[in-house]
C-alpha cells in the first residue's frame, strides 16, 4: 500500500497528499472529497478501500487517520452538481480539499484518472483506494463524512430513508421516489423529472 508513496519519495517529493471522493454516483446529496497527508505509515486499524470496510471499521479508521494525519474535506452540494455536472463538481470538491490542508503538498496521489487544475505534481491511480495508503485514507475520510451528512439529512426528510441508502439508486430509493417525488436534496440532472416530479410529499421538487 506504500508503493506509490515510496515511488514519488524517490523523486524527491516529501509532502504527499492522497485524494479521493465519495458520492459521485448517488441520486441525492453532495459529493465529498478528502485530502490526506499521512502523519505515519503504520495504523492499528485497517486502512483500505472504504467500500470494503464495515461502517464500524471505517469509523475506527477515520478517527485514527484524523488523529495522526493532516486532513481536509471539500464538499459540493447537489445544486452545484446540477449546475456544473458531476465530473466538474467532483474536481471542484477535490481542489477544495487540497486547498483546505493549510499547507501546500508537493505531490498529489489521486484515485481514478482525473487531473486537477492545480500547479502540483499529480499521479492518478486507477483503483487507488486499494493500492495507495494515502488514497485509501482519503477514501475513508470522504465516505465517513458523507455518510454522516446523509444521516443528518435523514432527520430532515425521513420519508426518503437516506440513513439506509445514503442517496444511492437502490430499488428502495426508487420506490420512495415514486411515492414522494423529489426533495431538495435530489440531483435533478440525474433523475428524469417526468418520472418522479409528482407524489405525495410536500418536499417534492418540480423546478429549481
Amino acid at each position: 500500500m506504500l508503493y506509490y508513496e515510496n515511488k514519488v519519495r524517490k523523486k524527491g517529493f516529501k509532502f504527499i497528499a492522497g485524494i479521493d471522493e465519495a458520492g459521485r454516483g448517488p441520486l441525492a446529496g453532495p459529493v465529498v472529497a478528502a485530502s490526506v497527508v499521512l502523519g505515519k505509515n503504520l495504523f492499528y486499524e485497517k486502512i483500505y478501500d472504504s467500500k470494503r470496510l464495515s461502517p464500524k471499521k471505517r469509523g475506527k479508521a477515520f478517527f485514527e487517520i484524523v488523529r495522526y494525519s493532516l486532513v481536509s474535506v471539500g464538499i459540493v452540494d447537489n445544486l452545484e452538481i446540477d449546475r456544473i455536472n458531476i465530473l466538474n463538481a467532483t474536481k471542484k470538491a477535490m481542489v477544495k480539499a487540497v486547498l483546505g490542508l493549510g499547507m501546500v503538498p508537493d505531490c498529489l496521489l489521486i484515485d481514478g484518472n482525473m487531473r486537477l487544475d492545480l500547479p502540483l505534481y499529480q499521479n492518478t491511480i486507477i483503483g487507488g483506494d486499494s493500492k495507495s495508503l494515502s488514497v485509501a485514507a482519503a477514501s475513508i475520510v470522504a465516505k465517513v463524512v458523507r455518510d454522516s451528512m446523509m444521516l443528518k439529512f435523514d432527520g430532515l426528510y425521513p420519508e426518503y430513508e437516506f440513513r439506509k441508502h445514503k442517496g444511492y439508486g437502490t430499488k428502495r430509493h426508487f420506490d420512495l421516489l415514486k411515492d414522494h417525488g423529489l426533495c431538495p436534496l435530489h440531483r435533478i440532472s440525474f433523475i428524469p423529472l417526468e418520472l418522479y416530479g409528482s407524489g405525495a410529499s410536500t418536499h417534492k421538487t418540480t423546478v429549481r
